[in-house]
């Protein structure tokens, strides 16, 4: 196989790890988040795999899932680091997050925490599908998210220990996590647990960062993780995996928020306070039994049945959309999501169809959401029980008969119904009854691609691809207050149907690495997030366009030293006043600003290695909304590998100590938001495996 079949993942792997490895062990790749085992050299799209040594190094700086993606992925909106994960974006729209293909995001009642549902210890790796596909279903409209948990190998005891610090007490935080693994991948078992305890976080000038009280935060809270995965071999053609993870984040609720001031540049600040209700959390639980069996129909035969029960509970606040008579003046109350989903994929992969040089990946999706939201403290329903069933059958088609050629088509038919009960709305809607009903959609949705050889070294692709994503119907449900409507007449149930088109090249020698791609994504019916007085997020139904250029480069100057560079150019804009052409530019809840990465990895010997990286974030100027002033943040991450006592990092994140306001505060512009960034952080970590 030539190099070049690396070159979609390529730019995302240390140098380190391809160095360390012959070429034979890694001509063929597997992406799960493909569906089936193909050269990743085939595919028309860019895609980027985060391995388990880029992840170790980002853990010096972050536990952020969120931050680790926006380091190394440009084209990924930079983190809030609250435990909502609202208006962070891929490519101007919403991923869709998955665990082992589980999906995580809840696009009926999106409360944002869909990024916030797995510990980093349990992750093997990350794949990341850039820009809108159906392949997986429903929520992908900005790409995929696959995280992949660890799979079992040698036996292995693996202890993990660590603290950061800030400027302060209180901005102390410690983890800890084990992970014990027997056997082999396809035939082991593993199993971990893991805590965290987060401090305060101090922005540059050494005041407290302000606490999201009502969204929740990851400062001020603890964290939990307990994870399980077993492998069977059946025989030589057939495997059974079970996986299980159960994660909770919860805040300590011992601080209040200060709001900040927009017009003086005051950021929000935090005291020492107690909050009324319980404190903000998330709950998760995942679980999935995958089959595979590689000889049916002289094919390979895949089968998941998976489950997910998810409750995110937000902080209790005097809304002013939360009071009723009934129960008194000025009261507080909170809201919790809760989902249940389960579901089945089958997957059936044929190589060479009938002799030809066709490959043939088809197969049914199933999947069926429960999910409503409730107001804890009072036990009343905002957003009424609604049952979701969806059916996709799809098929894949890969010709790959001419030489230095591979085309490829696909197409997947989705139908999916909506069921909801007669409900009334709460008093601030007045009170409103609403007749149930079962509204669905249908919708058959393509793709196609081309890919051309021109030589070992370069690789062009181009493609066509669509994907979908479904109205936040939560949101417009718990907002009617018109008597006399019904669910079948009034609600839009139309999925956002995003077009996404794409053109790319990458490179690869002995000493670059080279990848860049350009994109255009449109959508007739869009869906946006706009705040309203209460801080609380409303979704607008309108035109959107997005278009953007990602480029990325590694430069491997000698076996010990990398030099790299990662940069995204996004703009997109929105119908705003109904005539069908785009007018008004998308703000930062919705469309990532201009980024630069750059990091310089080196190893001095065999026991010290570094690694420094700077992100760069641009101005921006919006037509309808603030503009941004961007800043730069400069990480540092220093590792010493022993003998008999494992390996220590020094991690500093934000080593300039950089004072500035977040992407978000800036560019949303509201003084319950208006956050500042995280100063300097110090983190030393242990890593032992015996």
């Amino acid at each position: 196989m030539k190099k070049f079949a690396l070159l979609p993942i390529a730019a995302a792997l240390p140098f380190t790890v391809l160095a360390a490895q012959p070429e034979k062990s890694i001509e063929r790749i597997s992406v799960t988040a493909a569906r089936a085992e193909v050269p990743v050299s085939t595919v028309p799209a860019t895609i980027s795999v985060i391995s388990a040594e880029q992840i170790q190094s980002q853990l010096a700086f972050t536990q952020d899932i969120s931050k680790i993606l926006g380091n190394l992925i440009p084209a990924f909106s930079p983190s809030r680091e609250k435990m909502s994960n609202a208006g962070e974006k891929l490519r101007g729209r919403d991923p869709l997050y998955m665990i082992d293909g589980v999906p995580q995001s809840n696009p009926l009642r999106s409360g944002g925490r869909a990024g916030r549902t797995i510990d980093p210890a349990m992750i093997e790796r990350i794949e990341v599908i850039h820009g809108s596909n159906a392949i997986q279903g429903m929520g992908a409209s900005g790409g995929i998210i696959n995280i992949i948990t660890k799979s079992a190998g040698e036996n292995t005891h693996s202890v993990s220990a660590g603290f950061t610090k800030g400027m302060g007490s209180d901005t102390t935080g410690y983890k800890a996590s084990y992970l014990y693994s027997a056997g082999e991948r396809d035939n082991g078992v593993v199993a971990g647990i893991s805590y965290k305890n987060n401090g305060m976080y101090r922005d540059g000038d050494g005041t407290l960062v302000g606490v999201d009280t009502t969204q929740g935060d990851t400062m001020d809270s603890q964290s939990f993780d307990a994870f399980l995965k077993l492998a069977y071999r059946l025989d030589k053609n057939q495997t059974v995996k079970f996986m299980i993870n159960h994660y909770n984040i919860q805040g300590n609720g011992d601080y209040g928020m200060v709001t900040g001031d927009v017009e003086s540049e005051t950021p929000a600040t935090s005291v020492k306070a107690d909050q009324p209700g319980d404190a903000p959390r998330n709950k998760i639980t995942t679980a999935s039994v995958d089959y595979k069996n590689t000889d049916v129909l002289s094919g390979q035969l895949s089968i998941q049945l998976f489950y997910q029960n998810f409750a995110a509970l937000y902080g209790a606040t005097i809304s002013g959309t939360f009071q009723d008579p009934t129960y008194g003046e000025n009261i507080y109350d909170q809201s919790q999501n809760r989902s249940t989903k389960f579901g089945s994929r089958l997957t059936w992969f044929k190589s060479n169809l009938a002799g030809m040089d066709l490959d043939l990946i088809t197969g049914l999706d199933y999947l069926s959401d429960e999910t409503y939201q409730e107001l804890a403290l009072t036990n009343r329903i905002w957003v009424p029980k609604t049952t979701f069933d969806n059916y996709a059958p799809f098929l894949q088609l890969r010709y790959k008969g001419i030489e230095d050629f591979t085309f490829s088509y696909g197409a997947r038919y989705e139908y999916g119904k909506l069921n909801v009960d007669d409900f009334t709305t709460l008093a601030s809607a007045n009170s409103t009854f609403v007749e149930g009903g079962d509204p669905s959609f249908n919708e058959l949705m393509h793709n196609f691609g081309a890919v051309w050889q021109t030589t070992d070294k370069l690789r062009l692709y181009a493609s066509y691809s669509e994907g979908f994503n479904m109205p936040d119907v939560g949101r417009v449900l718990r907002g009617i207050n018109t008597a006399g409507l019904s669910v079948n007449e009034f609600l839009n149930l139309q999925p956002v149907i995003s077009d996404n088109t794409e053109l790319g090249f990458e490179w690869i020698d002995d000493s670059w690495q080279i990848r860049t791609s350009y994109f255009e994504s449109e959508s007739d019916l869009g869906s946006r997030l706009s705040m309203n007085d209460d801080g609380i997020y409303l979704v607008r139904r309108e035109k959107t366009e997005i278009s953007g250029f990602e480029a990325d480069a590694q430069w491997f100057v000698s076996n010990t030293t990398t030099l790299g560079a990662a940069y995204a150019n996004t703009k997109g804009q929105y119908d705003s006043d109904g005539d069908s052409k785009v007018d008004s530019d998308l703000d930062g809840t919705n469309i990532a600003p201009n980024r630069l990465n750059i990091y310089w990895q080196q190893i001095w010997n065999d026991a010290i290695s570094s690694r420094l990286q700077l992100n760069h974030l641009a101005d921006k100027d919006f037509n309808a909304s603030p503009d941004f002033e961007g800043y730069n943040t400069v990480d540092l991450m220093l590792n010493y590998r022993t003998n008999t006592l494992g390996s220590f990092t020094l991690g500093v994140d934000n080593l300039t100590d950089e004072q500035y306001i977040s992407y978000y505060g800036q560019t949303t512009a509201n003084a319950v938001r208006y956050f500042a960034g995280r100063g300097r952080q110090v983190s030393l970590n242990w890593n032992m495996d015996f």
